[in-house]
């Protein structure tokens, strides 16, 4: 089968498509015919070697770590799911990844396909929603009448969170560029701010929640933002615990898991028209640098698909 390699951390020259041999699966596995997987930023983070400390891999590795696709094995201890099932998952960030014709993943880290939902649009959902739910609900506990800010609305993350948010009845205010004011509204945000306008805190009134995206500067002007008892999530930068004692706040940083259970939720918010994700660029297998590279930019409005079958 085909898939796409690394051997050794570095630039994209190290993403090398080779011919590999079909995954054996253990018996708690199914083996997925992958349809669609996309790009996040952990998957260049991880091949230019920023995470080589806390995830050790043994090279060769694939990367990819959203897939939809069809069942086409199943591990004999394996009774949720048969041959010609339509999935997705995010798989285990320690295997072997889905810039292949094939990927073994744990039976308990796969759901089935919504029908409302292409492939292209499946392999966007698992990575960047299960993130965003694990923020606002897991770990932000949001609640109705709450506001709740998320940066970089137009984002991977941001834009599924805002569509989150808007279904637990939470006040979302969100940040983009003067070029993605529209597209905040769109996809639900109440409050719509433009962040080069100006200091956020003369725009965005006290909010109890922050989800931020982008960390640096960016999170450290957002203690100012909250109430009293706020919470600021990240999933970039662990948040200062003393700034959060000064601001009489709580902090927490989220790196996520694979997790069934969030996407049979997100499936519903889609079966409900209340989530769907937002697709700007696709690419093929064959150009994976290319995608790389856009991904890098920090400049992508939704998602970035890879199509693979």
């Amino acid at each position: 089968m085909r898939a796409i390699r690394i051997n050794q951390y570095g630039g994209i020259e190290t993403l090398q498509l080779n011919q590999i041999d079909t995954p054996k699966i253990n018996t708690d596995d199914i083996l997925i015919k992958v349809k669609s997987s996309s790009i996040n930023p952990v998957d260049w983070k991880i091949r230019e070697g920023y995470l080589k400390g806390f995830i050790p891999y043994q090279m060769p590795i694939t990367l990819g770590f959203d897939v939809s696709g069809v069942v086409s094995e199943v591990g004999s201890e394996v009774t949720d799911f048969k041959v010609g099932d339509e999935v997705f998952s995010r798989p285990d960030i320690s295997r072997d990844g889905a810039y292949a014709d094939y990927i073994a993943v744990k039976a308990d880290e796969v759901a089935f396909k919504s029908s409302k939902l292409s492939f292209e649009q499946a392999a966007a959902l698992p990575l960047a929603g299960i993130t965003a739910w694990q923020c606002l609900v897991d770990v932000g506990q949001l609640q109705a009448e709450q506001r709740v800010l998320i940066h970089a609305g137009v984002g991977g993350v941001g834009h599924l969170a805002i569509q989150i948010a808007k279904t637990k009845g939470a006040t979302v205010i969100a940040t983009a560029s003067t070029a993605n004011q529209e597209l905040l509204t769109q996809f639900g945000a109440d409050q719509a701010v433009d962040y080069t306008k100006g200091v956020l805190l003369e725009q965005i009134e006290p909010v109890d929640l922050v989800i931020d995206t982008i960390g640096g500067e960016v999170q450290s002007s957002s203690w100012a933002l909250l109430k009293a008892g706020g919470m600021l999530v990240s999933i970039v930068d662990q948040p200062n615990e003393e700034l959060a004692k000064q601001h009489d706040a709580k902090a927490a940083f989220v790196f996520i898991e694979s997790s069934s259970r969030i996407l049979r939720e997100l499936n519903k918010l889609v079966e409900k028209d209340q989530l769907l994700p937002f697709i700007e660029h696709h690419f093929s297998l064959e150009q994976i640098a290319d995608a790389h590279l856009q991904s890098q930019t920090g400049r992508t409005r939704g998602k970035i698909i890879i199509k693979v079958s």
